[in-house]
């Protein structure tokens, strides 16, 4: 489904994200569902302590019924509105959810370019998966968003982000001074830049 298919898609009055599946070798992405609140719960439950150190700091209700709804409505505006796409990952051979994944801060016009973050369970970690599925999402930006950039930012000492990063072609393109308020303090990122001429996806 195209970017212009995607909002397209809202003006049908439908309430839900539409029916985007994106395929990996080892995963497959797709928007979020209403469904999908208690195993996303469960997963990012799971994973606080591993995931917190990346993140911005978890509101007290970050795990509550509330909180997904106004994630997902937020993403469904996103979506309708040309702004961000986000995604859950999902293991291909035991359809378990094992992260997300999405771009924000779609820039059209003469930029043509995006942000994209992740984040991955404890559980699932070190296995592949996220690399597997960045690749997909990545593809997805170029070939169907017809994005033309796609931006990455880390932490310093996030050794496995930034070797992600740089496996699928990714520049380091410099650092920015307290980019992010992470986990409750402003941090220093690094920044890494592709462009659709340089992405050479597996086979």
């Amino acid at each position: 489904m195209s970017g212009a298919a995607v909002i397209g898609f809202f003006r049908t009055g439908l309430g839900t994200l539409p029916p985007v599946r994106i395929e990996g070798r080892r995963t497959y992405l797709r928007p979020p569902r209403l469904r999908d609140w208690r195993p996303w719960v469960a997963l990012r439950g799971d994973s606080r302590s591993f995931l917190t150190p990346w993140e911005p700091t978890w509101p007290e209700d970050a795990l509550s019924r509330a909180a997904y709804l106004r994630r997902l409505r937020r993403q469904i505006y996103e979506w309708r509105q040309d702004e961000g796409y986000g995604f859950l990952i999902f293991e291909r051979d035991s359809r378990q959810l094992v992260g997300g994944i999405g771009f924000s801060n779609v820039r059209r016009g003469v930029a043509q370019s995006a942000s994209i973050g992740y984040w991955i369970g404890e559980r699932f970690a070190r296995q592949g998966l996220m690399t597997d599925a960045t690749a997909a999402a990545v593809a997805f930006g170029f070939n169907q968003l017809g994005l033309h950039r796609i931006e990455a930012a880390c932490l310093p000492h996030n050794e496995a982000s930034q070797k992600l990063l740089l496996r699928l072609g990714f520049t380091r393109e410099g650092q920015a001074r307290a980019y992010l308020k992470i986990d409750g303090d402003w941090r220093d990122h690094l920044l890494f830049g592709l462009v659709d001429t340089e992405f050479h996806p597996g086979p």
